[in-house]
């Protein structure tokens, strides 16, 4: 069972140094403390998502007058647009603990039990991608939500009995990619929901700008605009860029700084156009163009074309692709657009008619 406690508390100073000795590629444990270190600590912090950000200050505000514990809360949202990072700033906020868990590692009941026994009075269990909890854990869980105690049973057959065992008050906060997956049992019992959405480029922008800072790297205005202009709406991706951005900078600039020319020439080599559309997102838009002339084409069949699991491309490539306007989902399969041939500098192929039937 994987299991992580984050304990409360902000990023020590002192700890920055191994900063500059971490790569640049994906969070693998080796760079958590690089996450940690780039993720806000408090909610003045967090810069984006001002609604939800003032909602968030409501309820926290209200909890700590009323020295009550916190209803639980459901954040919905694309990948990579904060969920954990509000999940992870809210104890803080509080002064209290915080334990993690992912919602796929949770195979049965008893893997949720160290985390529900493990509560401390007002604490925060987080849960990613609670949408994917198995039936059995969901159901274990109504109780502990609702009650704050869980029924465990011990033996079976005739000799079987149940334990009822009451917890310390305390939050759960759920993230989901996909809360229409959400049973309605479970998404009831969450107290506040909220979803949060793309964020605005004037945003991205400061957040380049800050993590920047935070790694100890300059970065201009016009270099930090191109990356923010490129993240797809995400700060995830905008970090991820001025990570590999940076690396660029440490060998071509004596000062390590991200000028604009060092930005668009990293761009050029990771592939990355002035769309934010990376390699496959580009080949999956030719794809349409040369084989099924523009479309309309099947899922399936353009999945086939390129090689690429179906999940994938309706996962990770065309959310983005259909939120720009650069292809349509028809009831006969997806369809390029005109916008997607002028970024392409392609023509729109012509649609062939009908037909005669006696042609």
């Amino acid at each position: 069972m994987a299991r992580e406690t984050v304990f409360q508390g902000g990023f020590d100073e002192d700890d920055a140094a191994p900063l500059d000795m971490l790569g640049s590629g994906g969070f693998d444990p080796q760079d958590r403390r690089m996450d940690e270190a780039l993720r806000p600590q408090s909610l003045d912090d967090v810069i984006g998502q001002r609604k939800v950000v003032e909602r968030v200050k409501i309820m926290l505000d209200a909890t700590r007058k009323r020295n009550d514990t916190l209803g639980h809360i459901l954040f919905d949202g694309p990948p990579g647009i904060g969920k954990t990072t509000l999940a992870t700033v809210i104890p803080n906020e509080l002064g209290v603990e915080l334990q993690m868990a992912a919602g796929p590692a949770l195979d049965a009941p008893k893997d949720l039990l160290p985390y529900l026994t493990n509560a401390t009075h007002g604490s925060v269990l987080f849960i990613d991608e609670i949408h994917r909890l198995r039936p059995a854990v969901e159901e274990f869980l109504y109780p502990a939500m609702e009650d704050f105690r869980i029924d465990i049973a011990l033996g079976e057959g005739l000799n079987a009995r149940t334990i009822n065992m009451q917890l310390k008050p305390f939050t759960i906060i759920g993230a989901t990619t996909r809360s229409g997956m959400l049973t309605a049992p479970l998404r009831d019992r969450f107290v506040y929901r909220e979803h949060l959405d793309f964020y605005e480029t004037e945003d991205l922008v400061e957040i380049v700008r800050r993590n920047a800072r935070k790694l100890r790297t300059s970065v201009t205005d016009e270099a930090a605009l191109a990356v923010a202009m490129r993240s797809q709406g995400t700060p995830r991706k905008a970090n991820n860029i001025l990570l590999r951005t940076r690396d660029f900078a440490t060998l071509r600039d004596p000062n390590g700084q991200i000028t604009t020319a060092i930005a668009e020439d990293a761009m050029g080599i990771l592939e990355i156009d002035t769309l934010g559309l990376e390699r496959q997102d580009r080949r999956y838009l030719t794809t349409l163009l040369d084989i099924f002339k523009g479309g309309p084409a099947g899922l399936q069949a353009i999945a086939h074309s390129m090689s690429v699991p179906p999940d994938t491309l309706e996962d990770d490539i065309e959310p983005f692709l259909l939120r720009s306007g650069l292809i349509q989902r028809t009831p006969r399969g997806r369809v390029v657009t005109a916008a997607a041939c002028e970024h392409l500098g392609r023509e729109l192929p012509p649609k062939s008619g009908p037909g005669s039937l006696f042609a």
